[in-house]
């Protein structure tokens, strides 16, 4: 199971919870990962998507320079349905089980209310009120937004993204923040999401074009924003991208590491996922009760200079940038188990 350490089933009968948490390596810390609800068709989609993401979090906060390793947990349930308090505090005694081996915090389909229900049961939560910053999904976008500038500049000369068409799919939390300051920043966007909601107030405060999230990498644009589900580049999408950059926030956007490569055959810089979205991680990792964010924002400014590190390296190499990035992160568990 891609050398995790711990894989944990949960269930509890009284509230209906199904969940799986996933510790992958905790070499640098304990393991830091948000819990995601999702209405998984097959137990074993949970499952997948639990060590994926959990694999995703060691590379991430290795990449980013903190001493915690990669856990994540996913919760079966329909989040505008299912999900309740009692839900969500019977998640947190299970977390607290595990006696700080794992660290959650929020992640799709949760909120920073659901952290402080599940903080009523154990301390090992982060992005709450208790611990500092709250709600680190701006920390997320501005970290995208940055590694935006980061991948224009490597590309087209310069961070300069005014009169860039921009395709945004997903306007979550995070997604949405991204398109705010792509906007600020002067671009035309064209935004999707399941959600209709959130579309009509992108096109009302944006001024921006819809279109089907299924067809969101194909528009003719500038830059290509993933920031909904992952998997979302593979062989069926691939091919049809028209953006000369793809860089968002979604998790595991890769569905395989051939995907990649069909990337950067194609010409298309790809800003690795878990360098450019390590934003909220960073400040749920760094924050303190006084609230100060000095720190978290310094070391998510500096995603940017990450990503270019990444990308002048793959060029120097002759590789993918996901293949750099994930070659620093491994240098750097490395250092720390022969340490």
């Amino acid at each position: 199971m891609n050398g995790h350490e711990d894989v944990v089933f949960v269930q509890d009968t009284d509230t209906g919870l199904r969940a799986i948490i996933a510790v992958h390596d905790t070499t640098l810390g304990p393991a830091l990962g948000g819990c995601r609800v999702w209405p998984y068709e097959k137990p074993a989609d949970a499952l997948t998507d639990a060590l994926r993401l959990s694999r995703g979090m060691t590379y991430k906060n290795s990449l980013a320079g903190l001493d915690l390793g990669g856990g994540k947990a996913v919760i079966i349930a329909d989040p505008r349905k299912d999900k309740t308090p009692a839900l969500m505090e019977a998640f947190g005694r299970h977390v607290e089980r595990l006696s700080g081996t794992y660290i959650t915090a929020e992640d799709v389909g949760v909120s920073p209310d659901d952290m402080e229900t599940v903080a009523r049961h154990t301390d090992h939560v982060r992005g709450t009120s208790a611990t500092g910053l709250g709600d680190p999904s701006p920390y997320t976008a501005l970290g995208v937004f940055e590694g935006i500038k980061a991948s224009a500049k490597h590309v087209f000369g310069s961070s300069d993204l005014d009169g860039k068409t921009v395709s945004v799919q997903g306007l979550g939390h995070v997604g949405y923040d991204v398109a705010r300051q792509l906007h600020a920043a002067g671009a035309r966007l064209i935004v999707s999401d399941i959600h209709a909601p959130a579309v009509l107030k992108a096109i009302e405060t944006f001024g921006a074009t819809a279109v089907d999230p299924g067809e969101a990498h194909m528009v003719d644009a500038d830059i290509f924003v993933p920031c909904a589900l992952g998997a979302g580049l593979n062989a069926r999408t691939v091919p049809h991208i028209q953006a000369k950059i793809v860089a968002g926030a979604a998790n595991n956007q890769l569905e395989t590491p051939a995907d990649g490569i069909a990337l950067r055959k194609r010409g298309i810089l790809y800003a690795p996922d878990y360098a450019i979205n390590a934003g909220g991680v960073i400040s749920i990792a760094l924050a303190t009760p006084e609230g100060g964010d000095n720190l978290v924002r310094q070391k998510t400014f500096a995603i940017g200079d990450t990503l270019t590190t990444i990308f002048e390296r793959a060029a120097k190499e002759e590789t993918t940038p996901e293949q750099v990035a994930d070659t620093m992160a491994e240098e750097r568990l490395a250092k720390a188990k022969a340490a």
